[in-house]
């Protein structure tokens, strides 16, 4: 499903260059739950950021589903996104304008589903997540993890090929963590939805079937491990 070829990321300094990532090498099979890991400033995110096609701006070759996103124009890669996957950004990154239930209806209005259906399908998600009662209210009127678990119906609201998840449960207590990467695994297990998370928490790492390791840029293939369902 992704290929990664000798990856690097760079910004340009008063220095020279600060390289984010390097020469990174990665195959992420289709159904595979991939965890992520290493200390902050490691790379995770931005490595995580190009696999979910916002990043263009790279050294290397991706290629994701056979596309080879180096050659692909913005535009291109921003509809392979909407299409392909569901992302759980760390910051939540909802829209202030809209309600709970406008912002979870949005990854579907970019999709051929009628609005009975989203409706339906809006309100399965309300439910599971137990957050009806919030459904009216804007983001600003959510607590932390009131909007983190807002954050990832919208993820996973499309049934996405592919969902990836940035600390998806930093602001979650542990019950509701579990419960997220219980969802996240039976989406990977029943449904053949690949997930990649990055994550500090060893115990959610431990959901993922391959766990890789970032360290100051560079992908720790000394370390790989397996991880335990």
């Amino acid at each position: 499903m992704i290929q990664l070829k000798d990856i690097e990321k760079k910004h340009k300094t008063r220095a020279g260059f600060t390289y984010v990532l390097r020469q990174v090498n990665l195959q992420i099979e289709e159904g595979e739950f991939l965890t992520i890991m290493g200390p902050s400033g490691a790379g995770k995110s931005t490595l995580l950021n190009i696999i979910g096609l916002f990043d263009g701006e790279f050294e290397g070759e991706y290629f994701f589903d056979g596309n080879c996103i180096n050659e692909m124009k913005p535009k291109e890669r921003a509809a392979l996104n909407k299409a392909k996957i569901g992302f759980v950004f760390q910051q939540f990154h909802l829209l202030d304008d809209l309600t709970v239930t406008e912002n979870l209806d949005m990854p579907l209005s970019y999709r051929n589903v009628s609005r009975s259906e989203r409706q339906s399908m809006v309100a399965d998600v309300l439910d599971r997540f137990g957050i009806v009662a919030k459904k009216d209210l804007y983001p600003s009127q959510l607590s932390g993890g009131q909007q983190q678990l807002v954050a990832i119906a919208r993820a996973i609201i499309s049934k996405p090929a592919m969902i990836l998840a940035d600390e998806p449960t930093g602001n979650l207590h542990t019950d509701q963590g579990r419960e997220v990467m219980e969802l996240f695994k039976r989406l990977n297990q029943d449904d053949g939805t690949t997930v990649i998370q990055v994550t500090h928490n060893e115990a959610w790492a431990e959901y993922g079937d391959r766990i890789i390791r970032l360290n100051d840029g560079w992908l720790d293939s000394g370390r790989l491990d397996s991880g335990a369902s």
